[in-house]
């Protein structure tokens, strides 16, 4: 019940959570396909329009993942209406679930809209399509879980946007969205493998074309790891009421 009152929290308001992010991303689409179009090539017989897409796709499922759980948190806290989940006989593993869940459907649910959208510039690829789907999941779980934990954390939406603004926007805006990250100098290139979004951009890019810049299972293996450290801290904090009971 908890998961389905997630979910129709953000369909009920879908043109603002579903739409509006479609349409900023198709917006990123058209503004660097047109001024980057013929002048960049990042792998052989790949446009840069095709190139765009699925790294577009993933940060559009990154942000909205992690903006459906933090933000559904801290209304809660905000509104007072929090104390009737936690009156509810539902355990940690309850709530990590309907919570991370939600966030997953959303995430996948405007993956796909700016998918269905960019077909209009770019033809269809999916050279891998296990590795589309297995990096789609992992990418909107990962953000799901940051979010829950974002929302444990803050107690007002400043604080909110403070997690969103200064760490999950420029993780993912520089985890190779726009770029391959052989374009860069040696040390923007080591930085680069330290953020986990890159891993996981370049992961679900490989479904689409078969090549990347690092192997797919290196990517599977660090954003794997990276959500099983992080679910378990977020499990270990809403087992101990952590800003909810004390």
């Amino acid at each position: 019940m908890l998961l389905k009152k997630e979910v129709l929290r953000f369909w009920r308001v879908a043109f603002q959570t579903i739409a509006a992010p479609v349409l900023t991303a198709v917006l990123y689409l058209m503004i660097f396909g047109h001024v980057l179009q013929g002048r960049v090539e990042v792998y052989p017989g790949v446009s840069y329009v095709a190139f765009l897409v699925p790294g577009l796709v993933m940060m559009s499922m990154l942000q909205n993942a992690f903006a459906n759980s933090a933000s559904s948190l801290v209304q809660s806290k905000i509104m007072g209406n929090l104390v009737f989940t936690l009156l509810a006989p539902l355990t940690a593993r309850d709530w990590f679930v309907a919570y991370v869940g939600a966030a997953i459907v959303r995430g996948l649910l405007v993956g796909l809209g700016v998918y269905v959208i960019t077909l209009f510039y770019a033809p269809p690829q999916a050279a891998a399509p296990l590795w589309i789907f297995a990096f789609a999941l992992l990418g909107s779980g990962l953000m799901g879980v940051l979010g829950l934990l974002a929302g444990l954390w803050a107690d007002k939406f400043d604080q909110m946007a403070v997690f969103q603004n200064f760490i999950v926007m420029p993780m993912t805006f520089l985890a190779g969205v726009f770029y391959s990250i052989h374009s860069l100098p040696a040390v923007w290139q080591t930085l680069s493998h330290l953020n986990p979004f890159f891993y996981m951009i370049d992961g679900f890019r490989y479904g689409f074309f078969g090549v990347s810049d690092v192997s797919p299972w290196l990517s599977l293996a660090i954003a794997g790891g990276a959500f099983l450290a992080v679910s378990a801290l977020t499990l270990h904090l809403l087992r101990t009421g952590y800003k909810l009971r004390n």
